[in-house]
């Protein structure tokens, strides 16, 4: 707790801030890719004093938030059927399909909130009569603990479990990001979670193939500030490299055993993304042998044809292309309260952080 209460010094913090401000010679735009990030810049202030110097863009680092309309819709359709138990995280509960919710849904069939996939797994054991269906969203963070949870599951042979995968992988959408030529983007502040399981060499790409500077952060206001510092030295000396400002969570490698149980359960496929369209290999799919335990592979899920919820600029934000107080129902029809889009449902949206840290501070 000691070492931690070093990356809260605001004496420290206030010294890099200084730092970043005197020697940041033009607007620059850099991206935290992680929702916990976003959290943590717009809770601490960090946005708004570097603003007319930093631009910080939050990106597509909100499992909840990139979660296709057609995979809730097609969770909606699992939780409507009889006999099952849905259960998921309850950031899942209010984001909005294009006809109802998970929360709407509870009305008439059985849908619960867990804290974890294990909580799942009880639940099953619990209730051998019902069919309990785990709706599994979150990137390399959590992915790893959903496979051990399937381990138990094959372990203890339990039939009545199945699996709902919306899992995703970070890499593929930055890859994404990167060709598109409307994002503009000068540095990313990579999620220090997703970096503790895939290491620092899985990210060289940006710098090797796309010559972009990239450092890994934790979530304390000194580390980011320290991150974003890096950043802009490797701007101003014109250098591209891959830098681990996060070393007393990230390694070179990562966690070999977090990657090796999702290699053994998960295959690489193609999936939609909310807003982004489809990234190659950028989902993770239960391999052929354990499709007993696939929901999809088990029931015939309606394709949903919706494309967004109208009106709603998500899309845009979790691109870069916007920030949430530019789209014209931020704080006016999409509200936590009533949350139009899923970057206002999570709590590591960028809306809903916008709402909570950053809406009355810029009012003032």
């Amino acid at each position: 707790m000691e070492l931690l209460q070093r990356f809260k010094d605001p004496k420290l913090g206030q010294r890099i801030l200084e730092r970043l401000q005197q020697k940041i010679s033009r607007p620059l735009n850099f991206m935290e890719v992680c929702g916990t990030h976003t959290v943590a810049i717009s809770r601490s202030g960090i946005r708004e004093l570097l603003k007319g110097k930093l631009r910080l863009k939050s990106g597509p680092g909100c499992p909840v938030c990139v979660t296709d309309t057609g995979d809730i819709d097609k969770m909606i359709g699992l939780a409507r059927l009889p006999g099952v138990i849905v259960t998921t995280f309850g950031d899942m509960m209010r984001v909005p399909g294009s006809r109802s919710s998970l929360v709407q849904e509870r009305a008439n069939g059985d849908v619960r909130v867990v804290y974890s996939a294990l909580d799942a797994v009880a639940i099953a054991e619990a209730n051998p009569d019902k069919t309990v269906i785990f709706l599994g969203v979150g990137f390399e963070t959590t992915v790893p603990a959903v496979a051990l949870c399937l381990e138990e599951v094959v372990r203890k042979n339990l039939k009545n479990f199945l699996l709902y995968s919306a899992h995703k992988v970070v890499p593929p959408a930055l890859e994404t990001l990167l060709q598109d030529p409307e994002v503009k983007i000068d540095g990313f502040l990579l999620p220090g979670h997703v970096c503790t399981i895939l290491g620092r060499k899985t990210f060289e790409f940006l710098s090797q193939k796309y010559n972009v500077p990239a450092v890994i952060g934790g979530f304390e206001p000194v580390d980011i500030l320290a991150a974003l510092d890096a950043l802009v030295d490797m701007v101003a000396a014109g250098k591209a490299q891959v830098l681990n400002r996060y070393s007393r969570a990230v390694r070179e490698e990562g966690n070999p055993l977090a990657q090796a149980i999702m290699q053994k359960y998960f295959d690489l496929v193609d999936v939609k993304w909310r807003g982004i369209g489809i990234i190659p290999r950028s989902g993770l799919k239960l391999k052929a042998e354990y499709a007993r335990y696939d929901a999809e592979e088990q029931y015939l899920l309606e394709e949903s044809t919706v494309e967004a919820v109208p009106g709603c600029s998500c899309g845009e934000i979790l691109k870069g292309k916007m920030e949430p107080p530019e789209c014209p129902l931020f704080a006016y029809i999409c509200t936590p309260l009533k949350p139009v889009g899923p970057c206002m449902v999570s709590s590591e949206g960028a809306c809903a952080a916008y709402y909570k840290y950053e809406r009355r501070r810029s009012k003032n």
